[in-house]
Parts: structure tokens; sequence; C-alpha cells
């Protein structure tokens, strides 16, 4: 016995203290890190101009909703702080606009909003006349905004509208466009008196730190061309900024910095050079979003709420609050940090500081998702989405934690705390009689007949063989197994049931009352399996221990070698057992399978026999063993093989029966699980919550696989409804996808001695299966009662099906799923970064039914796959 003293215990403990401290600390210098100071030149003068849209944060011009005069009094207070000149852009919405800023000394380059509307732009016209006469303080106008380049107008009808202004008003008079429409239509530059252009460097995908260049760049260029047609005539540049959020655009990357550092250095330049400008824009406006897309609410020097975005002067840092958040990040960490660290100190450091970092990058996620809404301006359709996705997120960081925790254990453990090899009796140790139940439906019975002739070369004396033929309504089938029985001679007793209750439990329920009195073990397997000749001899000592209730070893295959079909589902099958079998293990907390396992006869029977009311029975006997106290030993050793299903209906269907029995004990048993007055231990209690996570991660893969496709749809035929999910949302998708994706591969690469080949081809089977259990786990939530289906180990048909019938509903999604890709490609989707991650989103979620269509067609080009 280990004797655990006092100074080991303080040393584990400091040490689980310090490696917690040092990942947090990690946390906190990696926000520091991603949100370092920018290092700017300050600006101290006033700004040369703003461009000005009055619109409160949830008022909306389109919608005629304009903002109060005390409301234009106040944004125009602010801003006379800043510079002393503003640009409008309609005259008829707000015309108290002119007179508010002369009180404050601030001069108006007043606009007239001109589009395709007659009706509207003669409105238009009237006010921006009756403005400028009214108030000495608008200094020069500008009609029409952008015509020419919506295409609202032709030149010559904007022409016109120059030329009656001009005629009727004795301040200057322009229209502003950007610098290709004043090169295809040189002719309107007579018609104004001063040209104004609008340069935005994002809108051209530049990156920032080319930006002020760029800008300079055009205005030479428009210089050039105004000097060929009007010497001399003065250029204003009407727009000129940088947005702080939105869509990345190539190279060009909203942010706070990035605008802070365009602006700061563009005002130093402007006033070296002495350049006539407007910054665009004043303070975001919101309501743009609907129209222009994400990035047109974030121009703004000032929020929404009329708050400085950045100062003029000194460092700029991107969050200011990021001290907080990291410090929430790390503090909501700190506790599960330290308790993983505690419990699990015996972990390689390496692992341990491989949990803890995964653990402290949830909580961060977490922290930064709950606080990035703050950060936008989220319409009623964007808080729905979040609410939908913020709920999926948490579970995907759930099931990213769990599955982080088998990785952990399994790749960093020093050794297995509970393993358990095959033993060698001594000479004279008692042998337990042993009585084997074997249950069959409707089974060829020359495959079962294998499995007897194995059972009766058992090296082993004390035993007995229970044949329960379960409802096989043909005689032809099983009474070739009754006479079979019959020649082994007394150790083999056959019972045909029919009719009969209970399916499977419900046969072997028949033959507990049928098993010989003398019987100790109860072991039970499948009717396609063969035994090897020592199972019996080298496990039954484990029943000694009066505290062990079953005694299981791994489910196995044979005959799979040279079928590509029972091959990849072979290994599919084999990661389990090579891995989430130990992992429980370590907390007595297996999944107890219904073949090749041993369960004590008394502990059986004093528990309630099989359970009748699900279809996953060897699972719930073995949480009832479990709850009533009992251990529960796992040999992975290869005692027994079987046949693997005959083709992918059969593979299917027996994951889903596994799922909706999952749900069926997680329902009846979930007092067991999360009282804590439950005997069961919190590692069994743990792997029973979780053990399914997995399974629900498919549920919710279905779920979010719907939903995303109905919103492409929307985005599609309805784009002014249904804009791109924020990238910033869909980063953590990606990556889950991705750490779940390497998690599967490098634990097969470390526990599966198979090829990188069988890798690809086990997780191309498992990804497959994602529908089948998507359908069991949601059946079973649904339903109280379902059906055991009988997997096929075999084919027994000539002609073969379709390979596609048994994934109907896989290649529908599959295909639905392409089609909105195709339609997300057409409709510019790929235009932006958010649109090229939805569309890796999509491409991930049809994944899973492409690896079914896979699945089947190998099902199908395997042949006969009677083995």
């Amino acid at each position: 016995m280990t004797v655990v003293t006092a100074p080991v215990v303080r040393k584990s403990l400091w040490r689980a203290i310090a490696v917690t401290v040092l990942v947090a600390a990690a946390n906190i210098a990696l926000w520091a890190f991603l949100n370092r100071p920018a290092h700017i030149a300050d600006w101290r003068g006033d700004i040369g101009g703003l461009a000005y849209n009055p619109s409160q944060r949830y008022q909306d011009p389109t919608k005629l909703i304009f903002p109060s005069e005390a409301e234009l009094d106040s944004d125009i207070r602010l801003l006379s702080h800043y510079t002393h000149r503003l640009r409008t852009y309609s005259s008829y919405e707000n015309p108290q606009i002119p007179r508010i800023a002369r009180f404050y000394g601030m001069s108006v380059m007043a606009g007239a909003w001109i589009e395709g509307r007659a009706e509207r732009n003669e409105r238009e016209l009237a006010a921006l006349i009756a403005l400028a006469r009214n108030n000495d303080n608008i200094d020069r106008v500008i009609v029409g905004n952008e015509v020419i380049l919506r295409g609202d107008l032709p030149v010559r009808k904007l022409i016109q509208y120059l030329d009656r202004a001009r005629a009727q008003l004795h301040v200057p008079v322009s229209t502003a466009e950007p610098l290709d429409s004043w090169q295809r239509n040189p002719e309107l530059i007579r018609h104004v008196d001063f040209v104004t252009v609008h340069v935005l460097p994002y809108w051209e995908r530049v990156p920032r730190k080319d930006a002020v260049g760029f800008v300079l760049g055009q205005l030479k260029s428009l210089r050039e061309i105004v000097d060929q047609v009007s010497p001399g005539k003065p250029i204003v540049l009407g727009e000129v900024g940088w947005p702080s959020n939105g869509d990345r655009r190539e190279h060009a990357q909203p942010s706070i910095a990035d605008e802070a550092h365009f602006l700061r250095d563009w005002f130093n330049v402007a006033a070296r050079e002495h350049i006539d400008y407007y910054v665009m824009e004043a303070i975001d406006q919101p309501w743009k979003e609907q129209i222009g897309g994400r990035v047109e609410a974030y121009w703004g020097v000032f929020n929404a709420a009329r708050e400085p975005k950045f100062a003029l002067t000194g460092t700029v840092i991107e969050d200011p609050l990021w001290p907080w958040k990291a410090a929430a990040a790390s503090l909501l960490a700190l506790l599960p940090m330290f308790w993983f660290a505690r419990h699990f100190i015996r972990f390689r450091v390496t692992g341990l500081f491989f949990f803890l970092l995964l653990v402290q990058l949830s909580a961060s996620i977490l922290v930064w998702m709950a606080t990035l809404p703050y950060d936008f301006y989220l319409s009623p359709l964007d808080w729905t989405m979040l609410l939908l996705l913020f709920p999926a997120q948490l579970a995907i960081i759930l099931i990213l934690l769990i599955n982080g925790f088998e990785f952990t254990e399994v790749i960093w453990r020093p050794f297995w705390l509970r393993e358990f090899k095959l033993l060698t009796p001594a000479p004279d140790e008692p042998q337990p009689f042993v009585s084997i139940h074997l249950a069959c439906y409707n089974e060829p019975p020359e495959m079962v007949i294998l499995t007897l002739d194995s059972l009766a070369a058992l090296d082993y004396d004390n035993y007995e063989v229970i044949v329960l033929d379960n409802n096989t309504r043909n005689p032809e089938i099983w009474q070739p197994v009754q006479a079979h029985c019959e020649r082994l001679g007394a150790k083999f007793r056959f019972y045909h049931l029919e009719p009969w209750p209970g399916f499977k439990a419900g046969a072997l329920n028949y033959g507990l009352e049928v098993t010989d009195p003398r019987a100790e073990v109860v072991a039970v397997i499948d009717a396609d399996y063969e035994v090897r000749s020592d199972w019996l001899r080298a496990l039954t000592g484990y029943f000694h221990n009066p505290r062990v209730a079953v005694v299981q070893c791994p489910q196995a295959h044979r005959e799979w070698q040279h079928n590509a079909f029972r091959r990849m589902t072979n290994w599919e099958y084999d990661g389990f057992f090579r891995i989430g079998m130990h992992h429980r293990n370590e907390r007595n907390a297996i999944i107890q399978h219904g073949t090749m396992t041993m369960v004590r006869r008394s502990a059986l029977v004093d528990t309630g026999g099989w359970s009748e009311w699900t279809i996953c029975e060897d699972a719930e006997l073995g949480l009832r063993l479990m709850h009533a106290g009992h251990e529960l030993v796992y040999v992975d050793e290869l005692m027994g093989k079987g046949l693997t299903p005959a083709d992918f209906k059969a593979y299917k269907s027996q994951r889903t029966r596994w799922a909706f029995g999952a749900m069926q004990i997680m329902k009846a048993r979930l007092g067991w699980m999360v009282s804590r007055r439950s005997p069961l231990s919190r590692g069994q209690r743990f792997h029973f919550l979780t053990g399914w996570f997995s399974w629900f991660g498919d549920a919710l893969h279905l779920v979010f696989t719907l939903m995303a496709m109905l919103w492409t749809l929307g985005m599609v035929l309805a784009p002014q409804y249904f804009m791109l999910p924020m990238y910033l949302f869909l980063v953590p998708l990606i990556g889950f996808f991705l750490f779940k994706a390497a998690f599967g591969i490098i634990l097969y690469r470390v526990r599966v001695p198979c090829s990188w080949r069988d890798t690809i081809a086990a997780s191309v089977a498992s990804m497959g299966l994602s529908h089948a259990i998507a359908n069991g786990i949601f059946q079973g939530l649904w339903r109280r009662k379902g059906e055991f289906v009988r997997t096929a180990k075999s084919r027994r048909i000539g002609k073969k099906p379709n390979p596609f019938m048994a994934v109907s509903e896989e290649l529908l999604l599959f295909l639905a799923l392409i089609a909105c890709i195709v339609g997300m490609i057409n409709s510019s989707g790929i235009n932006y970064i958010e649109g090229r991650l939805w569309i890796a989103i999509l491409a991930a979620q049809a994944i899973p039914y492409g690896s079914a269509l896979i699945g089947a067609w190998v099902a199908h080009r395997s042949g006969d796959a009677a083995g």
C-alpha cells in the first residue's frame, strides 16, 4: 500500500496552483497582446469637415423616422468642438441643421438628395435653394450624391438639376461622385463650380497602411482630369474615412485602431497638403446596414451613442474594456482549472497545460461571445440569431471540453489506474459455473452453428450454453440450430420462444429462469461470434472479488480484411473500445455491451434482471449495477469476434437503436445522474451524463443544418431581410469542427493499430452515422417505447438494392446544402469573408451526409457482405 505523505500533498497542491496561475496569466497576456496600444501620430487641430447624417440609434429616414430639434442641437453642439464645417445629404428631411449650425459658428455644405423619383427630387431641390438663400452659413451646395454611380439618373438629367441650382444660387454648386464617375463623364466637370469626389480606400480593398497614399493618388489622378477640362477648378474630398467594424474586404480590415490610424494620419497629411475634405462620417448610422451591408453602420468618428471611438492624441486601444474581459475570463476559468489540476495532477505537465488552456480558451470565448453584441448595432433579426446561436455554442464548448478531457487522459496519462489483463488461474483454483446465453432472432443457421462450435471448444469445464431463439417464425431457420444443440450434448440447451415479448431482454430473462441453479456467472454473446477457447478460463477469476459484477471484453470483428465496407466499419467500432472504454474504465463507468460480457448472476437477479422497457438493455444493466455499488471490469483483449453489419442500412439501424436506447436510459435514470444523494460516483455520473454528448452534437448538427439552409434561402431570396452572420460568430464554429476532427484523428493514430487509410475510412464511416444518430436521439426524446431492430450481419438476397435507398434523407440534405453553397456563390456571398466562412460552414455541414453516401456506395461495391 502506498502512503501519501503531507509534504507530497503540499507539493502537488502548489504544483496545481502554479499551473493554474500560469494559464490564467497567459490568458491575460493574450488579451493584452491582441489589444496592444497602437502608436499613431497625434492630431491637435480641428477636423477639416464632417459628413453628418443625424439619425439616432433606432431612427431610420427610410421609414420616415427623423431626429427631433433637441437631438439635432445636441449633435451639432458636440461636433462643434471638433470641426467648424458640416456636410449634409438632404435638405428636405432635416431643414433645421443650417440654422442650428449657425448658432454654433459652423458652416454647412448642404446637400439635395437626388434619385430616380422626380417628385422627390423637386422637393429636395426646392428645399436646398430655400435653405441656401435663408442661411448665410451655407457656403456651398451638393446636388446629388453618387447618382451616376448608383445609376439613378443619366448624366444629362443630373446636369439639368445642376444647371438649375447654379442659376438660382450665389454659392458654389457641385455633385459628389467617386473618381471613375468623373473619369467616364468629364463633361460633368463643366457644370459644377467645384469637383466633389469620394475616396474610400476600404471599398477598393486597400490595406490601411497604404490607404493615405491611395487617397493622394486618387486626388492626383482627378486633378489631371479636371485640369484638362477646367484648369484650376477646386477639388473637394466629399468623403474620406475608414470603418471601425463590419466585414473584412480582402486586405481592408475594419477596426477602431485602423480607423484611428487612418484618420489621424490623414488629418496631418491633409493639413500639410492643404486638402479640402469632409470625413465620412461624423456619427455611426446603424440604419444604413439594411441598405448597404453591415460595414455601412460603422463609419462614424463617434458611435451611435455619441461617444468618441478613439482619442485624437496618445495611443489607441482596439478594445478599451479588454482588461475587464480578460479578468472575467480568468476568474470564470480559475476554479475549474484548479479543480482539474488538483484532481489530475498525475497527468504529465504537457497534458495539464493543454487541458487547462482548453478550459481557459472556452471561458474566454464565452466572455467574448457574451460581450460581442455590445460592439455591434444588432437588429432584432441579429439578436434572434444570436439567442439561437449562443446556447448552441455553449453546447459546442461543453462537447469540446468533454472530448478534450478524453484526449488529454488518453495521450498524457502516465499509466491507467484501472487496467485489467487476462488471468492465469492456478491449477487448483475453483471454476465458477458459467451459464452462457445466446439470444438469436431470424439468424442464418450456419452462422449460429459456427458460434456454437466455438463454444463447444472452450477450455473450461464448468459451463452450459442456453440458446434462446426469439420469435423466429420460419422453422427452416431455427430447427437446424436446435438439432445442432442436441448433437453437441447436454451442455447445450435450445429454447424456441414464440410469441415472446420484450425483444432480446425478454428472451434473456427467460434464460435466467431456466439457468442451472449452480451458475454463478451469466455470460452473453451474440449469435455471430466465434470465441477464444480461453475466454472463460482467463477471466472468471475476477469474480473471486465479491465487488465485481461485470467482466466485459471488446466488441470485435472477423472476416473484414478483404471487404472494404466491413473493413471501414471494423476500425470505426475499434476506436471506441481502444479509446472511450479505457477512458470510462478509469472511473468504473464503462458501457456494458450485450456481447462478450459476463455478469454475476446474483447481482443481475437482485437488481431486476434485464430491463425490457429499453432497447439497450445491456447499457442500462451496467448503469444499474454501478448504482448498486458494484465494480465493472474492462479487459481489452479480443476474446471473441463477430461480423460487422451487412450493409449501410443495417449499420445505420444499429446506431439509431443505440441512440434511441441511450435517450430512454437518460430519461428514466436522470435522477441517478444528477442527484447528489445518488450512490453513483462523480466519475460515473460525469460519464453517463456526458458520454452521449457527442451524439447530442449530431442532433445539434441536424438542427443547425436545417437552420443554416433556411437562413441561406432567406439571404439568397430576400437579402433585404436576411444578412450574413458576423464572421466573429462563425469563427468558433469553424474552430470546433477543426478541433474535433484533430482530436479524433490523433487519438486514432495513437491508440488504434490501423493505417492512415483505415483511419480516414473509419472517420468517414463514423461521420456517415451522424444523421442516423440524430434520428435516434430525437425519437428517443419524443417517444417512450422503441422497437428492437435486429442488426443484419449477412445479406441473403439475389439482387442488390439501389445503394442510396438506405441514405435517401442524407442524399436530400447533401443536395440541399450543395444548392445552398451554389446559391451563396451566385449571390456574391463569396466576395466577403463572412460569405466565405458561411460557405465553409455549409460545406462542413455537408461532410457527414456526403460520408453517408460514400459509406453506402462502398457497401454496395463491396459485394455480398455475407462474409
